[in-house]
Protein backbone atom coordinates (compact mmCIF):
# COMPACT_ATOMS: atom_id res chain seq x y z
CA UNK A 1 0.00 0.00 0.00
CA UNK A 2 1.31 3.46 -0.92
CA UNK A 3 1.64 5.92 1.95
CA UNK A 4 -0.70 8.90 1.85
CA UNK A 5 1.95 11.06 3.54
CA UNK A 6 3.72 13.64 1.38
CA UNK A 7 6.74 12.26 -0.49
CA UNK A 8 9.66 14.61 0.12
CA UNK A 9 12.65 14.08 -2.22
CA UNK A 10 16.00 13.67 -0.46
CA UNK A 11 18.75 16.07 -1.55
CA UNK A 12 22.18 14.91 -0.36
CA UNK A 13 23.72 17.18 2.26
CA UNK A 14 20.98 19.80 2.03
CA UNK A 15 17.67 20.52 3.70
CA UNK A 16 14.84 20.23 1.18
CA UNK A 17 11.50 21.57 2.33
CA UNK A 18 9.41 20.97 -0.78
CA UNK A 19 7.16 17.96 -1.13
CA UNK A 20 7.19 16.11 -4.42
CA UNK A 21 4.96 17.69 -7.05
CA UNK A 22 4.18 16.35 -10.50
CA UNK A 23 6.50 13.93 -12.29
CA UNK A 24 6.93 14.98 -15.92
CA UNK A 25 8.00 12.07 -18.12
CA UNK A 26 9.63 12.14 -21.53
CA UNK A 27 8.98 9.32 -23.98
CA UNK A 28 11.28 8.15 -26.76
CA UNK A 29 14.15 10.51 -25.97
CA UNK A 30 16.72 7.86 -26.99
CA UNK A 31 16.56 6.70 -30.62
CA UNK A 32 17.64 3.11 -29.88
CA UNK A 33 14.88 2.68 -27.29
CA UNK A 34 12.26 3.93 -29.76
CA UNK A 35 13.59 1.43 -32.28
CA UNK A 36 13.53 -1.55 -29.90
CA UNK A 37 9.79 -1.02 -29.35
CA UNK A 38 9.14 -0.28 -33.04
CA UNK A 39 8.05 3.25 -32.20
CA UNK A 40 8.63 6.25 -34.48
CA UNK A 41 10.99 8.94 -33.21
CA UNK A 42 8.84 11.97 -32.29
CA UNK A 43 9.45 15.32 -33.95
CA UNK A 44 9.26 17.03 -30.56
CA UNK A 45 9.50 15.69 -26.98
CA UNK A 46 6.69 13.30 -26.10
CA UNK A 47 5.41 14.30 -22.66
CA UNK A 48 3.16 12.68 -20.09
CA UNK A 49 2.72 13.06 -16.32
CA UNK A 50 2.76 10.65 -13.40
CA UNK A 51 0.99 11.73 -10.19
CA UNK A 52 2.80 11.91 -6.87
CA UNK A 53 1.20 8.59 -5.81
CA UNK A 54 3.50 6.85 -8.33
CA UNK A 55 6.58 7.77 -6.31
CA UNK A 56 8.24 5.37 -3.90
CA UNK A 57 11.80 5.40 -2.51
CA UNK A 58 14.00 3.43 -4.88
CA UNK A 59 16.06 1.88 -2.09
CA UNK A 60 13.04 0.11 -0.59
CA UNK A 61 11.88 -3.25 -2.02
CA UNK A 62 9.77 -2.72 -5.13
CA UNK A 63 6.32 -4.29 -5.07
CA UNK A 64 4.84 -5.12 -8.50
CA UNK A 65 1.10 -5.15 -9.19
CA UNK A 66 -0.34 -8.66 -9.38
CA UNK A 67 -2.46 -10.07 -12.18
CA UNK A 68 -1.91 -7.12 -14.54
CA UNK A 69 0.69 -8.52 -16.89
CA UNK A 70 4.41 -7.94 -17.35
CA UNK A 71 6.06 -4.94 -15.72
CA UNK A 72 8.95 -3.47 -17.69
CA UNK A 73 11.77 -1.41 -16.20
CA UNK A 74 12.96 1.84 -17.81
CA UNK A 75 15.96 3.49 -16.11
CA UNK A 76 16.07 7.28 -16.41
CA UNK A 77 18.00 10.35 -15.28
CA UNK A 78 15.74 12.33 -12.94
CA UNK A 79 15.93 16.11 -12.49
CA UNK A 80 14.68 17.87 -9.33
CA UNK A 81 13.33 21.37 -9.95
CA UNK A 82 14.36 24.03 -7.43
CA UNK A 83 12.91 27.24 -8.90
CA UNK A 84 9.74 28.02 -10.88
CA UNK A 85 10.17 27.70 -14.64
CA UNK A 86 7.73 29.24 -17.11
CA UNK A 87 8.55 30.05 -20.73
CA UNK A 88 12.21 29.63 -19.76
CA UNK A 89 15.25 29.85 -21.99
CA UNK A 90 17.69 26.93 -21.85
CA UNK A 91 20.25 28.72 -19.66
CA UNK A 92 17.56 29.86 -17.23
CA UNK A 93 16.22 26.32 -17.06
CA UNK A 94 19.58 24.88 -16.00
CA UNK A 95 19.91 27.47 -13.25
CA UNK A 96 16.60 26.22 -11.79
CA UNK A 97 17.85 22.67 -11.20
CA UNK A 98 18.28 21.64 -7.56
CA UNK A 99 19.46 18.09 -8.06
CA UNK A 100 19.89 15.04 -10.25
CA UNK A 101 19.13 11.40 -9.50
CA UNK A 102 17.68 8.22 -10.96
CA UNK A 103 14.16 7.02 -11.64
CA UNK A 104 12.52 3.81 -12.78
CA UNK A 105 9.60 4.40 -15.12
CA UNK A 106 7.77 1.12 -14.49
CA UNK A 107 5.36 0.18 -17.27
CA UNK A 108 2.62 -2.40 -17.74
CA UNK A 109 3.81 -3.07 -21.27
CA UNK A 110 0.98 -5.24 -22.52
CA UNK A 111 -1.61 -2.75 -21.31
CA UNK A 112 0.35 0.14 -22.82
CA UNK A 113 0.41 -1.63 -26.19
CA UNK A 114 -3.36 -2.09 -26.08
CA UNK A 115 -3.92 1.54 -25.15
CA UNK A 116 -1.66 2.71 -27.99
CA UNK A 117 -3.60 0.58 -30.50
CA UNK A 118 -6.83 2.24 -29.36
CA UNK A 119 -5.33 5.73 -29.46
CA UNK A 120 -5.90 6.11 -25.71
CA UNK A 121 -3.64 7.82 -23.11
CA UNK A 122 -1.06 5.68 -21.33
CA UNK A 123 -1.83 6.54 -17.70
CA UNK A 124 -3.36 3.16 -16.83
CA UNK A 125 -0.06 1.54 -17.84
CA UNK A 126 2.28 4.20 -16.45
CA UNK A 127 0.64 5.92 -13.49
CA UNK A 128 -0.33 3.17 -11.06
CA UNK A 129 0.68 3.43 -7.39
CA UNK A 130 4.39 2.71 -7.07
CA UNK A 131 5.15 3.09 -10.79
CA UNK A 132 7.99 5.59 -10.28
CA UNK A 133 10.71 4.60 -7.81
CA UNK A 134 13.01 7.60 -7.19
CA UNK A 135 16.53 7.67 -5.77
CA UNK A 136 17.86 10.42 -3.57
CA UNK A 137 19.11 13.45 -5.46
CA UNK A 138 22.66 14.76 -5.76
CA UNK A 139 22.98 18.59 -5.70
CA UNK A 140 23.11 19.99 -9.21
CA UNK A 141 26.27 21.90 -8.28
CA UNK A 142 28.18 18.59 -8.33
CA UNK A 143 27.59 18.10 -12.06
CA UNK A 144 30.47 19.43 -14.19
CA UNK A 145 29.13 18.39 -17.59
CA UNK A 146 25.43 17.60 -17.95
CA UNK A 147 25.90 15.97 -21.35
CA UNK A 148 28.36 13.49 -19.80
CA UNK A 149 25.88 12.08 -17.25
CA UNK A 150 25.98 8.30 -17.66
CA UNK A 151 23.45 5.83 -16.25
CA UNK A 152 23.28 2.06 -16.05
CA UNK A 153 21.14 -0.76 -14.71
CA UNK A 154 22.27 -4.28 -13.88
CA UNK A 155 19.85 -7.03 -12.84
CA UNK A 156 21.19 -10.03 -10.95
CA UNK A 157 24.70 -8.95 -11.91
CA UNK A 158 23.97 -8.68 -15.66
CA UNK A 159 24.20 -5.28 -17.38
CA UNK A 160 20.82 -4.51 -18.97
CA UNK A 161 20.82 -0.77 -19.71
CA UNK A 162 23.60 1.74 -20.30
CA UNK A 163 23.46 5.22 -21.78
CA UNK A 164 24.31 8.86 -21.33
CA UNK A 165 22.69 12.26 -21.62
CA UNK A 166 24.76 12.84 -24.76
CA UNK A 167 22.51 10.29 -26.53
CA UNK A 168 19.28 12.17 -25.76
CA UNK A 169 17.39 13.38 -28.83
CA UNK A 170 16.49 16.52 -26.89
CA UNK A 171 19.27 17.56 -24.47
CA UNK A 172 18.47 18.42 -20.87
CA UNK A 173 18.55 22.23 -21.15
CA UNK A 174 16.39 22.30 -24.27
CA UNK A 175 14.07 19.69 -22.78
CA UNK A 176 13.37 21.78 -19.66
CA UNK A 177 12.86 24.87 -21.78
CA UNK A 178 10.39 23.01 -24.01
CA UNK A 179 8.42 21.65 -21.05
CA UNK A 180 8.19 25.11 -19.48
CA UNK A 181 6.57 26.43 -22.66
CA UNK A 182 3.64 24.07 -22.10
CA UNK A 183 3.20 24.24 -18.32
CA UNK A 184 4.99 25.75 -15.35
CA UNK A 185 7.51 23.66 -13.44
CA UNK A 186 7.55 24.31 -9.68
CA UNK A 187 9.99 23.51 -6.85
CA UNK A 188 9.54 19.85 -5.97
CA UNK A 189 8.56 18.79 -9.48
CA UNK A 190 10.67 16.06 -11.06
CA UNK A 191 11.43 15.54 -14.75
CA UNK A 192 12.46 12.06 -15.88
CA UNK A 193 14.26 12.30 -19.17
CA UNK A 194 13.73 9.09 -21.15
CA UNK A 195 15.36 5.67 -21.14
CA UNK A 196 18.14 4.12 -23.22
CA UNK A 197 17.71 0.79 -25.00
CA UNK A 198 17.57 -2.48 -23.10
CA UNK A 199 14.19 -2.34 -21.36
CA UNK A 200 12.72 -5.62 -20.23
CA UNK A 201 10.64 -7.56 -17.72
CA UNK A 202 11.02 -7.45 -13.94
CA UNK A 203 10.44 -10.58 -11.87
CA UNK A 204 10.03 -11.23 -8.17
CA UNK A 205 13.42 -11.75 -6.55
CA UNK A 206 15.36 -9.65 -9.06
CA UNK A 207 18.29 -7.72 -7.57
CA UNK A 208 18.77 -4.31 -9.21
CA UNK A 209 21.93 -2.22 -9.20
CA UNK A 210 21.54 1.28 -10.64
CA UNK A 211 24.27 3.83 -11.23
CA UNK A 212 24.58 7.49 -12.12
CA UNK A 213 28.27 7.31 -12.89
CA UNK A 214 30.49 9.05 -10.36
CA UNK A 215 27.54 10.47 -8.44
CA UNK A 216 25.12 7.82 -7.21
CA UNK A 217 24.78 4.07 -6.67
CA UNK A 218 21.51 2.41 -5.65
CA UNK A 219 20.53 -1.20 -4.97
CA UNK A 220 17.01 -2.51 -4.63
CA UNK A 221 15.02 -5.75 -4.78
CA UNK A 222 11.78 -6.75 -6.48
CA UNK A 223 9.23 -8.51 -4.25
Amino acid sequence: MISTRAFVPTLQGQNWAHSLGKIVCVGRNYAEHAAELNNPVPEQPLLFIKPVTCAVPMGQPLQLPQGRGEVHYETEIALLIGQPLQQAAAEQAMEALAGVGLALDLTLRGLQSELKKQGHPWERAKAWDGACPLSEFVPASRVDDWSALALSLSINGELRQQGSAAQMLTPIAQLLSHISETFTLLPGDVVITGTPAGVGVLASGDQLQLSLQGLLEVETTVI
